[in-house]
């Protein structure tokens, strides 16, 4: 619900001495504050000013907290570098296309995309602190697959990924969007590679239009 704040004039009109109504129902309207709520609209707090025969009533909603919200519309503008792991192509190839379908979707200016291809996961965290340092995009989606073989070197490489990604957001002050998968086998991959669970590759993207329009309107 949207905040506002709205003000009204009330007039309470003492009524005459000849008046059946007993003296002690006037309220006390110069010392006291009303307050009332509703399911329709804010809290809303009441101040009387002025004397008993004429009470002007003045009404404001209170003011929430201020929320700041990026934007999937606003993209005019918006820059935004993809680093895409070879490793594994077979997947990355489709979180790839549905990424950049994700953009054209929501106005992205093909222009305004960058594809940089490296040879796989462990290498996407490095290109995307550099990319993020030259201060040109405004997000980096980093887009990889890492499936668990019979060694440990999956892990290894999974976590090395994850926490490379955190890094170089961090470091850059550019949003780098983790959209590498860690799956068990090829059919967990596949299907979030555009199989029955979606494309991994176009929820990041919205992430990234999400805090690039965050980021640059709301907090530079």
């Amino acid at each position: 619900m949207a905040s506002f704040t709205a003000g009204y004039k009330l007039s309470l009109v003492r009524p005459s001495l000849a008046s059946s109504s007993p003296q002690h129902l006037l309220p006390s309207l110069n010392r006291a504050a009303l307050s009332f709520s509703s399911t329709s609209f804010p809290s809303i707090s009441l101040v009387s000013t002025g004397n008993l025969r004429s009470h002007s009533i003045v009404a404001s909603a209170a003011v929430g907290p201020k929320r700041l919200l990026g934007s999937l519309t606003s993209t005019q503008g918006l820059k935004f570098a993809v680093v895409v792991a070879r490793f594994n192509e077979i997947v990355t190839n489709l979180l790839l296309e549905g990424a950049l379908e994700t953009f054209r979707r929501y106005s992205v200016k093909e222009e305004d995309i960058t594809v940089v291809s490296v040879p796989g996961s462990f290498e996407i965290p490095v290109v995307a602190q550099k990319l993020g340092k030259t201060g040109a995009y405004d997000a980096i989606l980093c887009i990889g697959a890492v499936i668990r073989g019979d060694t440990t070197h999956y892990d290894a490489v999974a976590n090395s990924a994850a926490s490379g990604v955190l890094s170089a957001g961090l470091s850059s002050g550019v949003p780098c969007i983790f959209g590498v998968l860690t799956c068990d086998d090829m059919d967990q991959a596949l299907n979030r590679a555009g199989g029955k669970s979606g494309n991994k590759g176009a929820e990041a993207a919205i992430t990234a239009i999400e805090m690039a329009s965050l980021c640059k309107h709301h907090l530079s």
